[in-house]
């Protein structure tokens, strides 16, 4: 649109817009532009949702809520991107497979629905206690399902555009877990928030405002004190913090890993977690919103997963990185409580955690494997649906090149000797070429 006058531009996306709005089932062709303009709106979406989710928390830890505050408004913007890209997906079939549209359709119903009655708790019940609420773990599900079908959708379908490297779509699916975890470790915020919460109560200049914390006592019932700060601040058992991290944290890193393919990929997914985390920390304290815990941790976590990956012997791969992940988790914790600040995590728990991960670790690997959602299954399946084009592309300038002109050579003469005459072209013609970008769709 260079050139083009700004009060021209709506006109202009719509008329560029209208020819794909034709109802189709999931998986028909898309073209190039439209897969393109479709997941830039998908990471849009999640950028505004995640930081407007990150305002959030924060915002909580400091004044009571509100239904129209800022944070929330940012996030709407993100879920309106999301809503309507949902309903793209569902009416034209572009850009997803059929697994992929459902995942984004159940999600997006999960979160609506979420909605509402996260508004009802808070009318009733007056502020959550926690960010592990029902009505918050409902925004979370369907967050989650929305991200797991747009993960699916780009995995599947980047591949069939040659314009997309190889390095863009290890990219963006990266991008995309990295908004996987944030999504997965966002409870997670009420412990690193709630720490350092009840360290200012303790120093006597606590970050929450007088009304915040007048109206959670008269919720619980009690006056203002320390042991009411601690509930309002903590009230999850030392125990889940890092038993989740190390298990659902890492399972996720596992996952990408897999997906990916990329020998860096877990580090680079958490690191970029991390980077973003400590970004956004300077510019919310710096607009007089309460500190959180940075979860550093997860880089040793990730280096763990990327090192259990150079094991040679699959089958010992998930307990060796599930040792290392734990270690590192574990570790990770009791180094950053010592030299920074860590939430309550409880030490002891490590074997738990260890086993679980183990059992989890072997089921994304065998998972992943026999769904065919691997790096390798999908370099092997682009290869696939690039050889028929360029059987038929060699068939029609009469040339031979590598394995594709045997290939060539022997449907062509398969072809002469069934059809007599029939030249060896026409064979090379019933042949299905691989899905291709093309710039309007068919009718």
């Amino acid at each position: 649109m260079n050139g083009t006058p700004l009060k021209q531009i709506p006109a202009r996306l719509i008329e560029w817009a209208l020819p794909y709005w034709t109802r189709g089932e999931a998986g028909r062709q898309t073209p190039q532009d439209l897969f393109r303009v479709l997941y830039l709106g998908w990471l849009a979406a999640f950028v505004l949702k995640v930081l407007g989710s990150s305002w959030d928390v924060s915002w909580h830890f400091k004044w009571l809520r509100d239904d129209l505050a800022p944070p929330h408004l940012l996030n709407t913007v993100g879920t309106v991107i999301a809503v309507a890209l949902t309903i793209v997906h569902w009416y034209t079939g572009y850009g997803v497979d059929r697994t992929a549209s459902r995942l984004i359709v159940w999600g997006t119903g999960v979160f609506l629905i979420a909605i509402p009655l996260d508004l009802i708790n808070h009318r009733v019940n007056g502020i959550d206690i926690t960010a592990w609420s029902p009505s918050h773990a409902l925004l979370y599900i369907g967050t989650a399902l929305m991200l797991a079908g747009a993960i699916r959708g780009w995995y599947l379908g980047s591949g069939r555009y040659a314009e997309i490297t190889r390095g863009r779509r290890a990219l963006v699916l990266g991008g995309l877990f990295a908004f996987f975890l944030e999504n997965a470790h966002f409870p997670e915020l009420q412990q690193e928030y709630g720490v350092l919460e009840l360290a200012s109560w303790d120093r006597g200049q606590p970050y929450a405002e007088p009304t915040l914390l007048e109206f959670a006592a008269n919720q619980m019932g009690r006056g203002v004190d320390r042991a009411m700060v601690l509930k309002f601040s903590l009230p999850i058992p030392d125990v889940v913090y890092a038993l989740y991290a190390g298990v659902v944290g890492v399972a996720i890193l596992v996952f990408a890993r897999v997906m990916v393919g990329r020998r860096y990929t877990a580090t680079a997914i958490a690191g970029a977690y991390v980077a973003y985390r400590c970004l956004i920390w300077p510019l919310l304290v710096g607009g007089g919103f309460p500190p959180s815990a940075v979860p550093f941790f997860l880089l040793l976590a990730g280096l763990a997963v990327d090192l259990a990956f150079l094991v040679p012997i699959k089958q010992l791969r998930p307990l060796m990185g599930a040792v290392l992940a734990t270690a590192g988790v574990y570790g990770g914790l009791l180094a950053q409580d010592r030299v920074l600040e860590a939430p309550p995590y409880a030490p002891q728990a490590w074997p738990a955690a260890l086993a679980a991960l183990v059992v989890v670790w072997y089921a994304v690997e065998w998972f992943t494997g026999r769904k065919g959602l691997t790096a390798a299954a999908a370099e092997d399946r682009i290869a696939r649906e690039a050889r028929p084009a360029e059987m038929e592309g060699t068939a029609e300038h009469g040339t031979s090149r590598d394995a594709g002109s045997d290939a060539g050579s022997e449907a062509a003469s398969g072809a002469a000797s069934g059809a007599g005459s029939k030249p060896a072209s026409g064979a090379a013609s019933e042949v299905t070429p691989a899905p291709a970008a093309v710039s309007k769709p068919r009718p």
